[in-house]
This record gives C-alpha cells, structure tokens and sequence, in this order.
C-alpha cells in the first residue's frame, strides 16, 4: 500500500470509529512505524482534516453534536487535585474536552483532554505520573480553564455546582 493510500485509509479509519485510535494501532494496522503515522497524520491535518491528538489516541470530531451543552470554566488547584476535579466532571455525565492556559508570552495554549469517564481519567493520570511532566496550569499557578460538555443543560448546571462547591471555580467577585 503505497502512502497516500494509507492516509485515505486512516482518514476513513478515524472517520467511522468515533472512538479515538491510538498511533500503535494505526501502525500495527498498516504495518508502518508509530513515525510513519506521526508523519500521515501531519499530511493530513495539513491538507484541511479536522483530527484531534489526544491522550487516548487520534480522533475526528463528530459534526453533529446534537443536544449537547458546552461551557468554559475557569478553576484553580494545585497538581494535587487534578483528579478531584475531572472526577466531578466525568462522574456527573460530563466530559473534559480540554484544558486551556493564558501565557504570558505565547497567549492561549490548549491541551486536548477528551476525558469522558474513569478510565480515560485513570489514563491521563497514569500518563501525567509516567512522564513526570507538569499539567499546563503549571505554567500559570494553578489558574486553567476547561471547556466541558454535558448531555444537557441541567447536567452541565450540575457539574458548574459541584465544582463551585468543591472550591474550583474561580469567579468575578
């Protein structure tokens, strides 16, 4: 299979699975390296697809979101309580879709999260520990935003609660 082929057949890949895919899988898949994939992905993006790099792997947003709600949310916490604060989210139907910083010098920076349930969180973390990086709030004492989506309104009003509650929320006084 010669290499535009490969990259028409990742796109449908990602297209149809709705799930994300990891860059191992893709290569295993097409006998190529994890860097070959890298490489494909990047051609891609380049040539005007919308695919997203995550924690859990490579994914193409769905078009039709249906009635879901999104919010961005401003919060505050040390490393220390990561997983306090996406165990709300996650626990209460939501879903992390990112994390957001203001720098300084470079202005927003986001982090794709797509963190949706237990494990995806359990994922994450066991990734932040591996790594020994620092979360983007790091960069800015703690003080991060995320855009969450929920099924509904009344689910998404939930989550802000919890979290207000909580002490993550960081609001105009």
């Amino acid at each position: 299979m010669d290499s535009e082929t490969r990259r028409q057949a990742i796109l449908a890949l990602l297209n149809q699975s709705g799930e994300p895919v990891t860059g191992a899988d893709l290569a295993s898949r097409f006998g190529v390296s994890r860097q070959a994939i890298v490489q494909d992905i990047a051609l891609l993006r380049a040539s005007g697809s919308q695919i997203l790099a995550t924690p859990q792997g490579y994914l193409i947003p769905a078009l039709n979101q249906g009635n879901c709600c999104y919010a961005v949310v401003t919060s505050t916490h040390d490393r220390h309580r990561i997983e306090e604060e996406l165990s709300i989210v996650v626990d209460l139907g939501g879903k992390a879709l990112d994390v957001i910083v203001e720098h300084p010098i470079y202005g927003e920076l986001r982090g794709s999260l797509m963190i949706a349930s237990r494990r995806d969180l359990s994922i994450f973390l066991e990734k932040l520990a591996e790594t020994e990086a620092n979360p983007l709030s790091y960069l800015t004492g703690g003080i991060h935003m995320h855009t969450l989506e929920a099924p509904e309104a009344s689910v998404m009003q939930e989550i802000t609660e919890a979290l207000r509650w909580a002490g993550f929320l960081v609001e105009e006084e």
